[in-house]
């Protein structure tokens, strides 16, 4: 069986995948990841995360027309799937319902579903 739960840096990459589109391709999301969360991360760790979320069936690649800024080469674009769209909604509704259970933010609302 394959596992359907996401890890925290593949949920990061998946959003990202999602918030970056047609121009989710590996560096572009690596680039993106140290953007967003002022952190490093190793092209290869991107690669690996990429490959198991395909895996998964959380995504889909497919590649890209070639670019001259390539030197020609071609990009692999990556895709969320059904799969890996319903894996983030879990995902943030079990994050959800914690945080609405911390006691230190009780008072706080938090839209679940």
């Amino acid at each position: 069986m394959k596992e359907t739960r996401l890890g925290d840096f593949e949920e990061t990459l998946l959003l990202i995948v999602g918030i970056l589109h047609q121009e989710a391709y590996a560096f572009n999301i690596a680039k993106e990841f140290e953007a967003q969360l002022n952190r490093k991360v190793s092209i290869g760790a991107t690669h690996s995360t990429l490959n198991r979320l395909s895996e998964k069936g959380f995504l889909t690649s497919k590649m890209g027309d070639p670019t001259s800024e390539r030197g020609g080469r071609r990009k692999r674009i990556y895709e969320i799937t059904g799969a890996g769209q319903r894996a983030l909604k879990d995902s943030r509704d079990i994050k959800l319902s914690l945080w609405s259970q911390f006691p230190a933010f009780a008072d706080l609302k938090f839209n679940v579903g």
